[in-house]
């Protein structure tokens, strides 16, 4: 068995009325940035928030003191999110250029090494909200947005992160990025829920329907099992066990827990062991990933 990624996703777009044990200072967003690596995350995952009204701010001099701040006390792969537009938390939908801003001036100044790329948009609404006839939201990706992600991707050596909210975007991601020279192969990250109606409950038949489209569509590209509104830990020995990785934290758990982010990456790190794996470092990743370009290349050359 190949070594573990863990990547942790410490906050999300929620807001603490939603999730009310996630961190949203930025000095709190370190803090649990550096614990959750320490406890064994290879990868943080963050949404920067604006200290006084409490809401999502995607501000690259935010973004790039958490990010200098986790980087100065580990070694870690820090990278942003981008705004959640048609969500109402971050404000509403943009230009591409406007809305990849902050990931180009990160970028420009060597600050990312992965970045927020989803291959298209998606309803998003709770089961229990839709009983009552109560509406959602839909997750806005416009092609030219995705394209403006990929163009910063590509031109400055970010690697992609796919959110795979529906089995099309497997399909949609791997054509775009077969379409931009010099990308790094994007992560394929499939979205699981059980509070929320996109997507596949986190059970292993679906994720074996997940892997078969992947390996049609980009064939031995790193994949990951993460989610949202989702207790993602009955796919955790799945995932290692077919060659693949994870993400925890209190973005992708149901809201309104009480739980911390470095419990989630703890008790990952045990179900990893468990199934016979071992959790992956930072320069693991790295090295994988760097196997994973020469792959896409060469399948591409095929």
């Amino acid at each position: 068995m190949s070594k573990v990624w863990i990547e942790v996703a410490l906050n999300g777009p929620w807001g603490r009325q939603r999730q009310p044990d996630i961190p949203v200072t930025v000095d709190a967003i370190v803090a649990d940035g550096i614990a959750t690596a320490k406890a064994g995350a290879a990868i943080v995952h963050l949404h920067a928030y604006d200290d006084d009204t409490g809401r999502q701010r995607d501000d690259w001099q935010t973004y790039a003191r958490i990010i200098e701040g986790i980087r100065a006390q580990c070694d870690a792969i820090v990278y942003p999110t981008i705004p959640i537009a048609g969500s109402g938390f971050a404000g509403a939908l943009t230009s591409a250029r406007e809305r990849y801003a902050h990931l180009e001036e990160l970028a420009k100044r060597g600050l990312v090494e992965w970045a927020v790329v989803d291959p298209g948009s998606a309803n998003i609404a709770r089961l229990d909200e839709l009983a009552r006839k109560e509406m959602g939201f839909v997750y806005q990706n416009p092609d030219a947005h995705i394209m403006e992600g990929l163009r910063i991707c590509a031109e400055y050596d970010v690697r992609p992160s796919y959110a795979i909210y529906e089995p099309g975007f497997t399909r949609a991601g791997a054509a775009l990025a077969a379409a931009y020279k010099g990308l790094p192969a994007p992560v394929y990250r499939f979205m699981f829920s059980e509070q929320f109606a996109f997507g596949f409950p986190p059970k292993p038949v679906f994720l074996d329907a997940h892997l078969a489209l992947l390996a049609e569509a980009s064939p031995g590209a790193p994949w990951m099992v993460a989610g949202l509104g989702v207790d993602i830990r009955p796919l955790i020995a799945p995932a290692a066990e077919r060659g693949g990785h994870i993400r925890v934290g209190l973005e992708d758990r149901p809201l309104g827990v009480r739980e911390t982010n470095v419990a989630l990456v703890e008790q990952a790190v045990r179900q990893v062991v468990a199934a016979g794996g071992e959790p992956a470092t930072t320069a693991e990743v790295r090295a994988d990933c760097i196997a994973a370009d020469r792959a896409l290349k060469r399948v591409a050359k095929a």
